[in-house]
Formats: C-alpha cells, sequence, structure tokens
C-alpha cells in the first residue's frame, strides 16, 4: 500500500491538472497514490487523468457539485496510505518534494504537516507579483509559513497533510471558507502535533488576475471573523492588522487633505518599501511593479473583508449568529 495519498479536488480545472499531474510522474520518490475528485465539472479532466495513467497511480472519480471540502472528505473516504495529503489543482509539486517528505517524517513522525508555496519560473509576472504579496513579511505573509511567523504554524490545503489516525480521530473537512484554518485548529484542540515542513514547499500559481485575487483576500478577510466566532480564542492581534492598515489609511488621507499633505508620507515611504522589497527578492522591474498594487489589493481587500465581517456579524449580529457557527462546529 502507497504510504501517502494525495487528494485533489477539481472543478473546471483540465490545464491545471496536467501541469499537476506531469509534476507528480517526474518524482523521485513515487510512494504515493494520487486521487483526482471531479466536483461535478462542466469540463471534466478524465482525458488528462488517462493520459497520466501508465506512469502515476492515480484514481479518478467524478461526483455532483457539492464544494471542494465535500470533495476532499470524499477522496478521504476512498483513500488507502498511511498520511493523506492535499493539494490544489493549481500547484505543481517539486521532483523531489515525496522525497523530503518522507525523510522529515522518518526523522520525525509528526501528525500533521505543512509546507510554503513559491513561484515557479513558468509562472506569469501576476502570478509572480501575487506571490510575492502572499509571502512577504511586508503584507500578511508572515503568517503563512515564511521565514518569520507572527503565530502559530497553520497548514494551509494547497499544501498540508496528516496521519490516517487524525482523519479518524478528527473527521474530515467542513463546507466552510478558510476550511484548511477549520481543519487545523481542530487537529491542534484535539492533541496532536503539527509541524512546518519548510523544505517540502509547493509552487503554487494563486490567482491569474487582480481581479480574482481581490475577490478571494475579500473573502479571507470576511472568514476570519468566522473562525473568531467558532474559536473565540484564534483571532490574534495581527488578523486585525490589514483592517487597522485600511483605517489608518483613510485617516491619514483625510489628515493630508484637511492640515497637510505630509501626513501621507507614512503610506508613500510603505509603499516604496514594498516596491524595493519585491524588486530585490523578485529581481524584476515588471515584476516589482505589479507587485505594489497586488500588495496593496491584498491588504485593503483582506481588510474591508474583515471590516464587513466584524460589523455585521459581531457589532450589528446580523448575518450567521453564533448559535449557527457552533452548528458547524459540531458538524450539524
Amino acid at each position: 500500500m502507497p504510504r501517502f495519498s494525495i487528494i485533489i479536488p477539481v472543478y473546471n480545472r483540465i490545464d491545471e491538472v496536467e501541469d499537476l499531474l506531469k509534476s507528480l510522474s517526474q518524482q523521485s520518490c513515487k510512494n504515493f497514490e494520487t486521487i483526482i475528485v471531479e466536483d461535478g465539472s462542466s469540463a471534466p479532466c478524465d482525458k488528462v487523468v488517462e493520459k497520466y495513467s501508465s506512469q502515476v497511480d492515480v484514481k479518478y472519480f467524478f461526483k455532483e457539485n457539492e464544494g471542494r471540502s465535500i470533495a476532499r472528505n470524499y477522496g478521504l473516504e476512498r483513500a488507502t496510505g498511511d498520511y493523506f495529503i492535499f493539494f490544489d489543482s493549481d500547484c505543481v509539486i517539486p521532483a523531489d518534494y515525496f522525497k523530503i517528505l518522507s525523510e522529515a517524517l522518518d526523522k520525525n513522525p509528526i501528525d500533521c504537516f505543512g509546507g510554503p508555496d513559491a513561484a515557479h519560473e513558468s509562472f506569469s509576472t501576476t502570478q509572480k507579483a501575487i506571490n510575492y504579496s502572499m509571502t512577504s513579511f511586508l503584507t500578511t505573509g508572515g503568517i503563512r509559513g515564511g521565514k518569520i511567523q507572527l503565530e502559530k504554524f497553520v497548514p494551509r490545503t494547497f499544501n498540508m497533510g496528516y496521519s490516517r489516525k487524525v482523519w479518524e480521530t478528527v473527521g474530515g473537512f467542513r463546507e466552510m471558507f478558510s476550511e484548511d484554518i477549520d481543519m487545523s485548529t481542530r487537529i491542534r484542540q484535539a492533541g496532536f502535533s503539527i509541524g512546518l515542513i519548510r523544505e517540502a514547499y509547493v509552487y503554487h500559481k494563486r490567482r491569474v488576475n487582480m481581479r480574482l485575487f481581490a475577490r478571494q483576500v475579500y473573502v479571507f478577510g470576511m472568514s476570519r471573523i468566522t473562525l473568531k466566532l467558532l474559536y473565540p480564542e484564534s483571532l490574534k492581534l495581527v488578523h486585525t492588522l490589514p483592517a487597522l492598515f485600511v483605517i489608518g489609511s483613510i485617516l491619514l488621507l483625510a489628515l493630508a487633505c484637511v492640515i497637510s499633505w505630509w501626513f501621507i508620507t507614512p503610506l508613500l515611504a510603505y509603499f516604496i518599501a514594498i516596491f524595493i522589497t519585491a524588486l530585490i527578492t523578485t529581481k524584476s522591474l515588471i515584476i516589482a511593479c505589479k507587485a505594489l498594487p497586488a500588495s496593496l489589493i491584498q491588504l485593503y481587500g483582506y481588510g474591508c473583508g474583515f471590516i464587513n465581517a466584524f460589523t455585521r456579524k459581531i457589532l450589528l449580529g446580523k448575518g450567521r449568529d453564533i448559535n449557527e457557527e457552533i452548528k458547524i462546529r459540531k458538524g450539524k
């Protein structure tokens, strides 16, 4: 039986699945099976899966559309490995990923683990700019498994794994935004060990344009309040920083208009720091120019989503109330 079962939910992502399976076919260590769960796609990827069936131990399942968490649970029920690995369909896996992961777990057999993400050289400049924004310490990258962490490491489903014992104890994913943070929290509360395997990184394409990226980070900000209602202790000061940045920016702009334009200099200094850091990190003027709007979209998008959800759900008590959040927590 394979040591690892890779579980990937898919919804209309033929090209992404092709790149992912190609990278899995090139692994130096092949002690894994791959389970593709097609979540009711109108453009299924079965032909792509068949193309790689002789190179990868891959199983394909098609089911009605119910959401990515239910699709992952569907795959979990059909997996045979000792560990379950979760990638997003827009990931490309470095050739030594499973070799590195196997060696790390042999040395330190933790229950749940995850790794960082990076931008592949083949990605577009927009994707690389978004990757900078999502991993830079100057934005919110410090909480995502980078070199500097501002909170306890929380594995995300673009690069996450846990043991069969964890699944048997904690159960499957819940169909909600930030379901991976919810899962990691439940795993930690159940007493299992969680660790970052920094060398086991993946290439993550993320969103392909700024509009989709803006929508994604706005939802991230809103879901942080849902997580706070489920787990009151989970909300940390670092999670509020984008919202404080939005409020602070508005205040500085108002003071600049009313009193003096000097009040805008802190924002300008921060924007210049993002640009220079992106230029040094990516060594590309084009990517650095795109990284600035990407970083602002991330901060303002997340911050506005957070403020909106905080105002509606906590201050005004509208939307789903705490009792309904508890029902989700209990899996009802």
